[in-house]
């Protein structure tokens, strides 16, 4: 049955099973070439550690697998050819990678990427993508786990995590493919979000050759700003003993009245905002009054001063933009992400570990001089914010960028901020900037996935309806590349109670910037053709 569903899936998004390897007869020779590659490969710097077939419907054993970077197990969908190596990147660093190949090759090579300050694999991603065909690679960034302690004195791990792992494994990954199929690739894609999305674009910045098509979503562009941004929020909040602080079932109650001031903002009040940098929230309503008797349904002044702070960009005290506000939207998740008064965990490990050297640094002191020095070293470039992608551009490659409107992790601001950055540096209108780069707010997608809207778009495995282009960023940019089908809109799927299993709630299509959604005054709210894409 597993099988059956995934060929029928495999069909509908354009893979032909004509391919030789795909016939019973040859399926046998598939896994006995599986077998013999570990021993066959060559590869510059790299150690075969094995290659082994997975039969369709497996549930592989990762016993490996560091325990912070998940479950140590994996369902794979399609038969393929598992080869896990190491490969030197420096005289003291290296990465841990897997290819894994499908017996119904496309032609279509991908990379993953990783999130965070992550070490972890995306094997969740090689499994969504190998299903549809794709030769699919993934690495550990240069370390193992989630922490950031590997950086500590180690500039060449901070460069495999800025930039060499993803590139490194590209080429190794080609190389590979093409060795085992007897024939190079016909086009190479990427799909990452996060840290994910912000190599998606260092790829594109620095190694334009290595993609033909990119996938970025939720960019950890501007990287050392963005660190910045995130530790400087429990210096709002306080600790949860401070008058300062907002305890996340009055966030809930903000929550509302944001929804209150800024839903209808796009035509329908649905909890929804279609386009948050529109919202201009200000809490001052919710301040108790003087004969108010619960406290648990409004704010002390100084409790509606820190919300209003958590909604202003990051600058310094000269008024220098470090990082831009935190959309409102989000502020039910970033209570118990970024507003529940304890250090963030990435800014404490960067500043520590990669910009000071100094594991006793104390994060309460995080301040202007903080923000400058991380802005300033910025290792190994990993700042990621270079405005000019005409070497895109020029060899006809294509970037799909999207971004979810309750993100609370990275703030939905930033997105359009580095696409107007890029149109400004190469001096291209939108309409212009639209032939290989597109940009699309998804309204109600939370980080990279969930939410309250419709933010299935086929970014990710448990994350997709339809292998159809419209509705599947990943295909979409497929289409645009191998077709010139250039996404007008990337439809989302709602599921009923944000379960997959129990069906479609509704769907709507998600517009390109600067375009935002509006409902237009009539018809279900739940169809799609009753909102339109506008331009202010």
């Amino acid at each position: 049955m597993i099988a059956n569903r995934w060929a029928q899936l495999l069909l509908a998004a354009g893979i032909s099973f004509a391919n030789p390897l795909h016939s019973s007869r040859n399926s046998a020779q598939f896994q006995a070439k599986c077998a013999s590659i570990a021993s066959e490969l060559e590869v510059e710097h790299a150690t075969v550690y094995f290659s082994q077939f997975v039969a369709a419907g497996q549930n592989i054993s990762i016993s490996d697998r560091n325990a912070t970077c998940g479950a140590p197990y994996q369902v794979v969908p399609a038969h393929i050819c598992r080869i896990a190596l190491y490969v030197a990147t420096s005289n003291s660093s290296g990465i841990n990678m897997e290819a894994w190949l499908p017996a119904n090759f496309s032609g279509r090579f991908l990379s993953t990427g990783n999130g965070g300050l992550a070490g972890c694999i995306g094997y969740d991603d090689m499994s969504y993508t190998t299903s549809l065909g794709f030769a699919s690679v993934g690495a550990n960034n240069g370390h193992n786990g989630t922490s950031g302690g590997a950086f500590f004195n180690q500039p060449e791990v901070v460069a495999d995590f800025a930039y060499r792992s993803v590139h490194t494994s590209v080429i190794v990954g080609k190389e590979i493919t093409k060795q085992f199929y007897g024939s190079p690739h016909r086009k190479s894609y990427y799909l990452g979000c996060s840290t994910g999305g912000r190599q998606g674009f260092k790829s594109a910045q620095d190694f334009p050759e290595d993609f033909d098509g990119i996938v970025a979503g939720a960019p950890a562009i501007s990287f050392n700003n963005l660190i910045s941004w995130s530790g400087h929020f429990v210096n709002i909040t306080g600790t949860p003993d401070s008058e300062t602080f907002v305890p996340a079932k009055l966030w809930f109650i903000v929550h509302q009245d944001v929804m209150k001031q800024c839903d209808m903002l796009d035509g329908y009040a649905d909890g929804i905002l279609e386009a948050a940098s529109i919202c201009n929230y200000n809490s001052t309503g919710l301040i108790c009054d003087s004969n108010s008797t619960n406290s648990s349904s409004c704010l002390t002044a100084i409790q509606a001063d820190t919300v209003q702070k958590v909604f202003e960009p990051l600058t310094l005290s000269d008024g220098t933009l470090v990082y831009p506000r935190m959309q409102p939207g989000s502020e039910i998740v970033a209570a118990n992400a970024l507003y529940n008064g304890v250090p963030y965990a990435y800014n404490v490990d960067w500043f520590r570990y990669v910009i000071y050297n100094d594991p006793n640094w104390n994060p309460l002191t995080l301040n202007d001089t903080d923000y400058i020095i991380a802005a300033l070293k910025n290792p190994s470039n990993i700042q990621t914010w270079k405005g000019d992608l005409s070497a895109v551009q020029k060899r006809g490659a294509k970037i799909l960028h999207y971004h979810g409107q309750m993100d609370a992790i990275i703030s939905s601001e930033n997105s359009p901020r580095y696409y107007e950055h890029v149109s400004q540096t190469m001096g291209l209108s939108p309409a212009k900037l639209d032939d290989f780069y597109r940009f699309f707010r998804i309204s109600g997608m939370a980080h990279c996935v969930g939410g309250d809207g419709a933010s299935a778009i086929g970014q990710r495995l448990n994350a997709w309806e339809s292998t159809d282009p419209s509705e599947n960023a990943l295909m979409a940019v497929v289409d645009w590349v191998e077709n010139g089908n250039a996404p007008e809109t990337i439809i989302g799927t709602k599921w009923v109670n944000g379960t997959k299993s129990a069906g479609v709630e509704y769907k709507r299509a998600h517009c390109r910037y600067p375009k935002r959604n509006v409902y237009k005054g009539e018809g279900d709210p739940k169809a799609i053709d009753s909102w339109e894409c506008v331009e202010d």
